[in-house]
């Protein structure tokens, strides 16, 4: 493990021993390790955690013999989290212990086990999705894990660089595929050829529509000849584009599982999850492209990005 990430980890468990020391020396060693609590050292990279585990009054649960297995947010991650949020959760007990619990899945789940698993339902009693990423990463929801599988006598740890909130808690996507295309900026390609074919205002329809987005580096692999061609020939273009689209709302827990998926284009991709030995996670593709980052939620379906561009098998 590097310097940063063994750091992180064991701040967390010291912000964690901080919050939960009356209790520590109850619970001792167990099979020659240390638990949660006495692996506290005194890194001070979790500030943010440890005021808010005391304000939350969860020392008792994270101190208990568990296991449990905690997604755990470093300060940089709640450096992203808005002031007023901040605000209101510390306002709010409530509030502010349902927040922490989702970060908290009973069991110890390392994170081999959460890439095949998928989903797994937290403490607060909603899911967290796991979905493993090109390079043998993992992301829970939309957060990274940065620093993996530490281990201790009562569960283990996984530090995490984004804040997770509760789906009950989480509005409801403002953008529409199109429009969220175009504000992340990676898919100007993408959105040109939408364009150019009409199928830029069936993207923004109702919907639920799964598309699996190359970025412009995708598009860029693609010989110009290739390009040229399908710019000179609409049919052909617009049968290349729709080979990216599934009807409906596919998350890529359930393509994993599905195997496949029929286009809109008419024809099906395939969907595998690729594992390399010298990798703990394996990662999803379609067909020969990679899914870089899944499940970008929009208001009319969901986008999986890309690092090929689809071509029909007819094509």
């Amino acid at each position: 493990m590097k310097p940063l990430r063994l750091l992180r980890a064991l701040a967390i468990v010291g912000a964690l021993a901080l919050a939960a020391a009356p209790v520590a020396g109850a619970h001792g060693t167990h099979h020659g390790k240390k638990n949660i609590v006495q692996t506290a050292v005194s890194a001070g990279d979790f500030n943010t955690l440890v005021s808010l585990v005391k304000q939350a009054g969860l020392a008792g649960t994270l101190s208990h013999d568990g296991p449990f297995t905690v997604f755990a947010p470093t300060d940089e991650a709640f450096a992203k989290v808005p002031k007023a949020t901040l605000d209101a959760l510390g306002a709010d007990p409530a509030l502010l212990k349902k927040v922490l619990l989702y970060h908290v899945v009973s069991g110890r789940v390392t994170a081999a086990q959460a890439a095949k698993l998928g989903s797994a339902t937290t403490v607060e009693g909603e899911n967290v999705t796991f979905t493993a990423t090109a390079g043998g990463g993992l992301q829970v929801n939309d957060s990274n894990v940065v620093a993996a599988d530490i281990k201790a006598s009562n569960g283990i740890i996984h530090a995490v660089d984004t804040v997770l909130m509760p789906p009950s808690l989480t509005p409801a996507p403002a953008k529409n595929i199109v429009d969220t295309a175009v504000a992340a900026g990676d898919f100007t390609t993408l959105v040109k050829l939408l364009q150019a074919t009409g199928l830029d205002a069936v993207l923004a329809g109702p919907g639920p529509f799964t598309v699996f987005a190359p970025t412009d580096e995708a598009f860029a692999k693609l010989p110009k000849a290739t390009l040229d061609a399908l710019a000179a020939d609409p049919a052909l273009l617009k049968k290349v584009l729709l080979y990216h689209v599934v009807s409906g709302e596919v998350l890529a827990k359930d393509a994993a599982k599905a195997g496949s998926a029929t286009t809109v284009e008419g024809d099906a991709v395939v969907f595998t999850k690729t594992w390399r030995h010298h990798h703990r996670h394996g990662w999803l593709r379609v067909n020969d492209a990679t899914i870089i980052k899944a499940n970008v939620l929009t208001t009319n379906g969901v986008i999986h990005v890309i690092d090929k561009v689809l071509i029909p098998p007819a094509s």
